[in-house]
């Protein structure tokens, strides 16, 4: 089976692309593992661990794959894992095997030479397994090991996830590892915690901090996957009780923060000690039908990399592109002070529509105007569900008609309502996908979130990133975050157009547009680096 990266801008596609595993900086190149399936174009058995590396996270060389099922402890798979970077600047990556019972179990694995920047070989640890599934725990639900932390007392920990809970390990060595008597953290009904990450945030600013900070500057996120979603709480880690404390607990409702709340799964953060940042990558699923998948020949694909931080009300995370991005940036079109009558849209020409960059700032004048938002109505995607990108309402919907025809027969709309609310006034985000594509068989589910900003106070943004069957948007500047698969059927390559509209009865202003053109990332074999 080919092996070879569907060439995107933003993304690096093999055969199958899965889970996002291990990212770390490593002597000058960034390092991305992820779950593969050599042998077909879904998630199945024999999952390896494939590796690709980059300068400057946007052009990827795609090296051999650095882990494969080949010992008893791992022979029936090497799931989901994280790299950790020792003392010395020395790599080593936890997974999760697939033992020769079936049993989910924690295993070691070393690069071969540590002089090598691009970790081409990886040396399993010949006492694999670390860890086992400890009383109570079924030998399924027992998996995916976190980047490990330094406690203050000099002992590693780390945590798997398991069914309402994380259990956690600590080490004086990273070899021999004993569970804590209690978890990390456990909650009720939550289900079993897929691929949990812990990690610091800084209170004083956008700036990543190492895994291992521990100190009053910094809080903690817990993050774990429920249903094919990200969720993720802000609280406080107590390192002499060996607890995380959120300061709202998961309540299996609306309420729950999540990274994306459109398709993003499996995510995975790490320390950019040179940039002194934390990066994102979730993991893109597809919303067709496995026949497409087969005809395609494969699926799933990575988010880009975006930077994470603590928004300035301490409530939740913001994330952004990184940086780099912008060195794709072609044939800028800029917008400024222009009015978007109620009922309009205009077409933004110029650019490449099917592949772009596009920011917008909306100014709403007379928010008294606003309707009032049914308190009944509470939870933001069963509204945008109700209420599509084609119904009025007073302000909204209005934002930008992406991957669309001449006639927007087909397009994906991304857009917002704004709502007065019991205390103040609510922007809402919707993704409208009920005519991204003709095609069929495909998911059409409106996706919705409020966006943290109050219109008073603060302009409504909107920063989307188009790639031809992706749209990754970031509202709020990034306090609320979208990602979508669309398979337009006509709106493709040259045929695909892009607009700004406004659906409301209430005119809006666009304060600044600024849309560009996107350059095609490089994906190279591991061969054009030697």
């Amino acid at each position: 089976m080919s092996t070879g990266l569907l060439q995107r801008w933003d993304k690096w596609v093999p055969f199958n692309h899965a889970d996002p595993n291990g990212p770390m900086y490593y002597k000058g190149l960034y390092h991305l593992f992820y779950q593969y399936n050599p042998h077909g174009v879904c998630f199945g058995d024999k999952m390896i661990w494939a590796h690709s590396v980059s300068y400057d996270l946007i052009d990827w060389f795609n090296l051999e794959p650095a882990l494969r099922p080949s010992e008893p402890f791992d022979i029936n798979s090497c799931w989901s894992g994280s790299a950790t970077i020792l003392p010395g600047n020395k790599p080593v990556i936890l997974y999760t095997g697939i033992d020769s019972n079936n049993q989910q179990v924690q295993n070691l694995a070393i690069p071969k030479n540590l002089s090598d920047p691009l970790l081409i070989e990886w040396v399993k640890y010949s006492k694999n397994p670390l860890m086992t599934p400890p009383d109570g725990v079924k030998v399924d639900e027992f998996r995916d090991p976190t980047t490990a932390w330094k406690g203050l007392d000099g002992k590693w920990r780390v945590i798997i996830g398991s069914l309402n809970k994380v259990i956690l390990y600590q080490s004086e060595d990273f070899l021999h590892w004993t569970k804590s008597q209690e978890p990390l953290y456990s909650s009720g009904e939550t289900g079993m915690w897929e691929c949990p990450d812990f990690y610091p945030v800084s209170v004083n600013g956008t700036n990543g901090v190492d895994t291992s900070v521990q100190n009053p500057s910094v809080r903690h996120v817990m993050k774990a996957g429920f249903n094919s979603h990200d969720y993720y709480m802000l609280g406080t880690y107590v390192p002499e009780a060996d607890i995380f404390l959120p300061y709202i607990n998961f309540t299996g409702t609306s309420l729950d923060l999540r990274y994306d709340y459109g398709k993003f799964y499996a995510s995975k953060t790490f320390f950019d000690n040179v940039k002194n940042r934390r990066i994102l990558w979730g993991w893109v699923n597809e919303s067709d039908s496995a026949k497409d998948d087969l005809e395609k020949g494969w699926s799933g694909l990575q988010s880009i990399p975006r930077q994470i931080w603590l928004d300035r009300t301490g409530k939740q995370l913001v994330q952004w592109p990184v940086e780099e991005i912008n060195g794709l940036h072609n044939n800028l079109v800029s917008i400024h002070d222009f009015q978007l009558e109620n009922g309009s849209a205009f077409e933004i020409s110029g650019i490449t529509a099917a592949q772009a960059d596009v920011e917008i700032v909306f100014e709403l004048p007379e928010l008294e105007e606003a309707e009032f938002m049914i308190s009944s109505q509470v939870d933001p995607q069963e509204i945008c569900t109700n209420g599509d990108a084609s119904v009025s309402g007073r302000f909204g919907p209005f934002g930008l008609l992406t991957l669309a025809t001449k006639d927007l027969a087909e397009q994906t709309a991304i857009f917002f309502r704004v709502f007065k609310g019991h205390e103040g006034y609510v922007v809402l985000m919707c993704n409208d996908q009920s005519r991204s594509s003709m095609k069929k068989e495909t998911d059409r589910t409106a996706y919705g979130s409020f966006v943290g900003i109050d219109p008073r106070q603060e302009k409504i943004s909107l920063r989307s990133l188009i790639d031809h069957s992706i749209i990754e948007s970031f509202a709020g500047e990034g306090r609320t975050c979208i990602t979508t698969r669309v398979y337009p059927k006509f709106a493709v390559n040259e045929e695909a157009h892009l607009y700004a509209f406004n659906n409301g009865t209430q005119d809006v202003k666009i304060s600044s547009l600024n849309a560009w053109s996107m350059n095609r990332a490089q994906i190279n074999s591991w061969g054009s680096l030697k």
